[in-house]
């Protein structure tokens, strides 16, 4: 997937279908002059269905089609038959999808299941038929009921990755690199911020044929909380992931300031992100002599208030330790 194809945010327009009217037909036949009433009822109006499809990744397919109209409910007929249904509608969204009303932002519903539906516009029911009126004072009633009006609204689609793991950093702390080595995706890679606009996703392949999806997302600046930068995008993002990697590189001015900015960006954004379990990479660790890395070992050891791991995407140096314990965080 390109980065452009990546969408994790659109605004839709959508209609349910009307339903339909309600028969007022009288029953005739050669030798029966006054059969009475047999209208039947209308078909209910098409409904407008959000349906989870867990083999997408991205909104892109909503870019250009922006409006979606159910079908319209079918009038009664004679003999009491009933109007067809009108034709529900479908929406496909990936798992992940946040269903809000454009207007107040109010949340309507979170689609996290694969083959979860949620009928965000439902269709009119269709009107009665005359023959439910007949009564022992009207014996040939000769209305029916119209069919409701279908439901109007503008939506906003909202995607929030899910992935088992992800990446947290500055930009440019290599995590793009790291997601290239230890999975089959191909981020954009190259020494210069903000190369990550938009969220990479990959399978990383464990021991025994076993798998777990980390998620490469636009680095963090200082400010982010507040919508700086890449900012909201970014972190509505980390919300869903069940553990966080924070990534630091090695030659860092001071590796425990740079967690703390990270980890107060998280809190200022949403206090509830902190309960995620949490682990640092220190990654370009291949630049770090025997007598570097001790002495800064040493200092971590004093400081950090979390497990870490040195690690070199470039030079594969510390990887399978790192698969290894995101599996027990993410197994435990």
């Amino acid at each position: 997937m390109t980065e452009g194809n990546f969408v994790d945010y659109v605004k839709l327009h959508i209609a349910s279908g009307k339903g339909g009217r309600g028969s007022a037909h009288l029953h005739r036949e050669k030798y029966i002059a006054k059969g009475g009433p047999d209208g039947g009822d209308g078909g209910r109006g098409g409904h407008v269905i959000i349906k989870a499809n867990p083999n997408m990744w991205t909104l892109y397919h909503l870019k250009f089609k922006r409006h979606f109209r159910a079908g319209h409910g079918e009038n009664g007929g004679s003999s009491r038959s009933t109007g067809a249904d009108g034709e529900d509608v479908y929406i496909q969204v990936p798992l992940g999808t946040v269903i809000r009303e454009t207007e107040t932002q109010k949340i309507i519903k979170e689609i996290t299941e694969p083959g979860q539906e949620y009928v965000v516009a439902e269709g009119g029911m269709g009107g009665r038929g005359n023959w439910h009126f007949k009564s022992s004072t009207n014996q040939t009633p000769r209305y029916a009921q119209p069919g409701i009006e279908g439901e109007e609204a503008d939506i906003t689609l909202e995607l929030k990755i899910l992935a088992d793991v992800g990446l947290v950093g500055f930009p440019n702390a290599g995590k793009s690199t790291l997601l290239s080595v230890v999975t089959a995706a191909k981020p954009k890679i190259a020494d210069y911020e903000f190369t990550t606009l938009k969220p990479n996703l990959g399978i990383v392949e464990y021991r025994d044929f076993q798998t777990f999806v980390m998620a490469d997302i636009p680095g963090i600046i200082e400010g982010a909380a507040e919508g700086k930068g890449i900012g909201h995008r970014f972190l509505r993002h980390i919300e869903r992931n069940s553990t966080l990697l924070f990534l630091i590189p090695a030659d860092a001015p001071d590796i425990t300031k740079q967690y703390e900015i990270l980890l107060d960006e998280l809190r200022r954004y949403n206090p509830e992100l902190l309960d995620k379990e949490r682990i640092i990479a220190i990654s370009k660790s291949d630049m770090l002599d025997d007598e570097l890395r001790s002495e800064m070992k040493k200092e971590l050891d004093a400081k950090l208030p979390i497990p870490y791991l040195f690690i070199s995407s470039v030079a594969q140096q510390g990887l399978q330790e790192l698969k290894d314990k995101l599996w027990q965080m993410l197994t435990d």
